[in-house]
């Protein structure tokens, strides 16, 4: 194929032209450059036939397929057949263009150290889905298998970034701009984190710069060596000793780490999957039966009482002034279905019988627990309204155990059992704030539950700390805040002894007693509260002592960690950059919040702490979080646990039939 000698052979010849001095003709370097692109357009013609073999197939076995057969006709020179239809790729829409730094520029890759010296310049800016409808198909794969440790959801910027390290050579440098999400998420993690733990250093950033122009851009500006810089770093102007992939000052490249000290304190709540089993006289869909149903039930058997629970969702922790629900739900736990006469008991049969009965959800007679079938109307009303969906699902389980919910959170039920309250939190909203709740109901899963009754531990989830990481680490919909568990909790470095410590105590509870009477005093839920708390124009006195009780938070939690150094005060700040031409008259996204120096520093800080806590427990050899047996082998009834909760659901004058400790 002489591939080598033919990119040799290029590289001379444009050596010529850099070379050539005022003897030479115009004519002479014109034929020089002629005879350098011949020699490269069949080299130029294998590397587009192998992107192309990518691009014209979807699945790995086929590329390869495609590949195979144009190695074939290139090692049999007959590569040029494709020509015309690789001219139609080109031209097509979206177009199929290939660029090969190593091909075009021969001179710059084929010398010891090889890579450009220096690379600037002002990548586009377009996230996935701009990516994937703006390109090829299979355009986003291709990022993917080109750039290893990648995520589907990275903002092109971050390839970008990529590309241009990758064909630095050691010792070079590039600059280049980019929007805020470069540090952020899965952009961060594909590009500035590989970067920097593969040999790239970052040595100037500057993380907010004004666009000159009339657009309302804000961009960041860096600059990156590939290899150590050797020099002073800046950032945002000032000396500093490191500059992390997060364009912080301080801490690790990395994501944080999962610490086994959270594990077993958060919870996402139950996926009920089905609204017939609910009670709710707000359902305008008609799938759900009314209270009066639910009560008409109850008064007829009082037994009924015993499988209907409160529901509720972040919408009302969020919108009620009491977090109060509103709806029920026929809640069959794990029960199985029903009793049959099987012809031999449950204490006469093995574990393996056992284990064969609850898997058809079919037991004997003399079962000792509870079955859904123990409440016939009930079942009656899932069967008609659950079973006709359910059984158009795609998962076999669902299918099949239709009377259960979707998803039950058994895990979350144990580690309630016995609190008089839990802290809770929409999954899903602008402002975040947590309430507590009593722990006997069944929570939706867009709520997230855990199981904490101390204000302390209100007071550290609720401060500027927990908060500044949940919205840099959390994931969001459409502007709203998500807060996920494993992301945003179990990650999160809390100060020591952060459950019970004496001075969160006193500042959690004074916040939260004020802010409760507030809301019931105003009839107004924490998202109308919390919008009047970071409104700039709100000058309310109660509000207005709200905000300084959450200073005062603020600092008890600071100074649990002995941050004692970091300030407190708050401003009205916009939560992003906003073109105040076309944003008209709509409320601007004010918060009150720390300035960006703060936040960043605080982030820092804990990151260096998530570290240092992942560390400190790789070393006393902490093991990964133990998993539930889906039927222990000592007896099927220990799945139950025997303590009954100390809250009884409010709907039963008894205490409600226990909940399983483990899902099968």
């Amino acid at each position: 194929m002489r591939i080598s000698e033919h990119m040799a052979e290029a590289a001379e010849l444009r050596r010529r032209i850099r070379e050539a001095g005022e003897e030479v003709s115009d004519r002479e370097l014109h034929d020089f450059w002629h005879d350098a692109r011949d020699e490269i357009d069949p080299v130029r013609l294998y590397g587009d036939l192998v992107l192309a073999a990518y691009f014209a197939e979807a699945k790995p076995k086929q590329r390869e397929a495609k590949r195979l057969e144009f190695a074939r006709a290139v090692l049999d020179g007959e590569a040029t057949r494709y020509l015309s239809w690789l001219k139609e790729q080109r031209h097509a829409d979206p177009p199929l263009a290939p660029f090969h730094w190593e091909i075009e520029f021969p001179e710059v890759f084929d010398r010891e150290n090889p890579g450009f010296d220096a690379l600037v310049g002002n990548p586009p800016f377009a996230g996935k889905n701009s990516i994937a409808a703006g390109n090829v198909a299979s355009y986003p794969d291709w990022l993917k298998a080109l750039h290893v440790e990648s995520h589907g959801n990275a903002d092109l910027v971050a390839h970008f970034y990529r590309r241009a390290f990758h064909l630095l050579r050691k010792g070079g440098t590039l600059g280049l701009i980019a929007t805020n999400t470069i540090a952020q998420g899965d952009t961060r993690s594909s590009g500035l984190r590989w970067i920097c733990e593969h040999d790239g250093e970052i040595y100037c950033a500057t993380k907010r710069v004004q666009w000159p122009g009339e657009a309302a851009v804000v961009v960041s500006v860096l600059h990156i060596a590939k290899g150590s810089h050797g020099g002073t770093k800046v950032l945002d102007g000032a000396n500093v000793d490191t500059i992390t992939a997060f364009l912080f000052h301080r801490g690790g490249n990395a994501d944080p780490v999962r610490l086994e000290a959270n594990a077993g304190k958060s919870f996402v709540g139950s996926y009920v999957l089905g609204m017939g089993f609910t009670f709710d006289d707000t359902d305008k869909k008609g799938v759900a039966s009314p209270l009066a149903e639910m009560h008409r039930l109850i008064e007829a058997d009082p037994h009924n009482r015993e499988a209907i629970f409160p529901y509720i969702g972040g919408e009302e922790i969020n919108t009620s002034p009491t977090h109060a629900h509103h709806r029920y739900v026929i809640n069959f736990q794990d029960y199985p279905l029903r009793r049959e006469d099987l012809g031999e008991t449950w204490e006469e049969a093995d574990t393996d019988q056992r284990r064969e009965w609850l898997k058809k959800a079919i037991v004997p007679l003399d079962y000792p627990e509870p079955v859904a079938a123990d409440w016939p109307e009930l079942v009656g009303i899932v069967k008609e309204k659950v079973r006709p969906e359910r059984l158009k699902v795609n998962r076999e389980i669902r299918r099949k155990r239709w009377w259960q919910f979707g998803d039950r959170q058994p895990a979350l039920s144990a580690a309630v059992r016995g609190l008089q309250r839990v802290l809770t939190i929409s999954r899903v909203g602008q402002q975040g704030p947590f309430a507590f709740l009593p722990p006997n109901m069944v929570y939706a899963e867009s709520t997230i539950v855990f199981p904490l009754v101390s204000y302390a531990a209100f007071c550290a989830l609720q401060s500027r700390p927990h908060e500044t990481w949940v919205r840099f680490f959390g994931s969001s919909l459409e502007d709203r805040l998500r807060y996920t568990p494993s992301d945003c909790f179990e990650t999160f470095p809390f100060p020591t002894d952060w459950e019970a410590h004496p001075s969160l105590e006193s500042a959690g509870k004074a916040y939260y007693e004020l802010r409760a009477g507030l809301m019931v005093r105003n009839d107004e839920g924490m998202t109308k509260t919390y919008n009047r708390f970071h409104d700039p124009y709100e000058d309310d006195p109660e509000i207005a002592n709200l905000r300084e009780l959450h200073a005062a938070m603020d600092r008890a939690v600071l100074d649990a960690y002995g941050w004692t150094a970091i300030p407190t005060d708050c401003d009205f700040l916009l939560d992003y950059e906003i073109d105040e031409a076309t944003w008209g008259q709509r409320r601007k996204p004010y918060r009150y919040r720390w300035p960006d120096s703060v936040r960043d520093e605080v982030l820092a800080r804990l990151l260096a702490l998530n570290a240092e806590r992942a560390a400190e427990e790789a070393l006393a050899g902490t093991k990964g979080r133990p998993t539930r047996s889906k039927l222990p082998p000592e007896s099927p009834l220990t799945r139950y646990r025997q303590t009954p909760v100390s809250s009884p659901n409010p709907m039963v004058a008894e205490p409600k039939p226990l909940w399983p400790a483990s899902d099968d």
